[in-house]
């Protein structure tokens, strides 16, 4: 029935989101199961400052989409080095390790999308090193 879902939809301003530093950056999700009850994917925004990265990780059930903004971010992908600037993407496939960094000297920031979702929230995401702040928390993705 058209509309049934209406009462689902919800305004979120990147600004309402705590950022979560724990493998580097500002990341910060945005449209998710337990924010908005999304039930295929989640997105968000990443910003580094120059020098700034995320670790390295990958997700096992997940392709993850990002589309960079503003500035330029170097993602590696694999062993394989891609620079990407402002409205420039990439899509890096299920299981692919992965990581991004600012080698500039401006603040980038771009859009993430993951899709689908993991079973369960704590499958979802794998470190494959050490994150930036181990004490900060998961980001809240799943559902409630």
């Amino acid at each position: 029935m058209p509309g049934a879902n209406r009462a689902m939809v919800r305004k979120i301003r990147t600004d309402e989101i705590t950022p979560n530093r724990r493998r580097g950056g500002d990341l910060r999700v945005v449209l998710s199961p337990s924010l908005t009850g999304s039930t295929s994917g989640f997105m968000g925004l990443v910003k580094l400052e120059p020098g700034e990265s995320v670790s390295e990780h990958y997700h096992p059930y997940s392709e993850e989409f990002l589309y960079v903004v503003k500035g330029e971010m170097v993602a590696t992908v694999d062993d394989r080095v891609i620079e990407l600037g402002a409205n420039e993407a990439i899509m890096i496939p299920i299981g692919i390790r992965h990581r991004v960094r600012n080698d500039g000297d401006e603040t980038a920031e771009a859009v993430f999308h993951l899709s689908p979702l993991a079973p369960e929230p704590r499958l979802g995401h794998v470190d494959t090193e050490p994150p930036a702040d181990a004490n900060e928390p998961q980001p809240a993705i799943g559902g409630q």
